[in-house]
């Protein structure tokens, strides 16, 4: 019964305003400026936040801030404690070939972390909220083992390979010796290479890396003291550290269009509305 009238909520939600969305999603279209007027700025921002896994859109914004020659310098805004290896190493090369053409200038907004840090590494500078967590140097690899669930429930595993490491990380199993060796060889070499650039990028001792890695976490005022960021300050701070670097008489800022923010802002409410009738509550 309760169902129903979620459902028939829902419904009403969309009769009564879908006709006035369509109206002015039409009127912003028509009357917004052209895609040409939006582009007449001369320093980008970029934001990277939470789990660093898709980052298609993120590495397309990358790729054009490198391409265009009217862009003078990159903002990085970032707030995520880290991801994927592969995903986090892909944004890092990338900001390191756009830092090698203009000015760039990463901002922690709340954590710089594990791969988020390392996307930032090759900044000009990286600014620090004082209430930001940074560093979370390290590796990590985890699994479960589901094996006494799965005799629990008469389930048996079946597996035929070819390669000894094959079934390395399995979770039908614990893992045998030879191949947690596998797996950490894996994860040293991953530990190497990270501490390797940070000490090149931010001009560190390697040898000293227990001091700044090691999975360290520090606060905004700690990462100072350590040097894996170069001041503590707000994002204006950021914005102006960037306008000094470029050099540029009359810096403009990237703004995201009308047209997006309306979209992102109605699809909230809209999103909100469904929530409230179906009594979730987001945390």
């Amino acid at each position: 019964m309760f169902i129903f009238t979620y459902i028939k909520n829902i419904l009403g939600f969309i009769k009564e305003y879908f006709k006035s969305l369509l109206f002015i999603v039409i009127l912003i279209f028509l009357f917004s400026p052209e895609e040409g007027e939006l582009q007449t700025y001369n320093l980008a921002k970029i934001n990277i936040s939470g789990e660093i896994m898709i980052i298609d859109e993120i590495v397309e914004k990358l790729r054009k801030v490198y391409e265009d020659d009217s862009v003078k310098g990159l903002l990085l805004i970032i707030d995520s404690g880290g991801g994927a290896v592969d995903k986090s190493v892909e944004i890092s090369d990338i900001v390191r070939k756009i830092q090698a053409k203009k000015p760039v200038v990463s901002y922690s907004s709340g954590t710089l972390a594990s791969g988020s840090y390392y996307s930032a590494i090759w900044s000009d500078e990286i600014i620090s909220n004082r209430g930001s967590l940074v560093g979370s140097i390290g590796v990590i690899m985890s699994g479960i083992n589901y094996k006494d669930l799965a005799e629990k429930i008469g389930i048996n595993s079946q597996t035929i390979k070819i390669g000894k490491y094959k079934e390395s990380g399995t979770a039908s199993r614990e893992w045998l010796p030879y191949e947690r060796a596998e797996l950490e060889k894996v994860i040293k070499d991953t530990y190497d290479m990270f501490i390797s650039d940070v000490a090149e990028a931010r001009n560190l001792d390697i040898n000293r890396s227990s001091e700044f890695a090691d999975a360290h976490i520090f606060t905004a005022r700690q990462a100072l003291k350590v040097g894996l960021i170069d001041s503590v300050g707000t994002i204006i701070d950021a914005e102006k550290r960037l306008e000094i670097l470029t050099a540029i008489p009359n810096p403009i800022w990237e703004k995201e269009s009308e047209l997006d923010k309306f979209m992102k802002s109605m699809s909230a409410h809209i999103f909100g509305e469904i929530s409230s009738a179906f009594g979730w509550k987001l945390r």
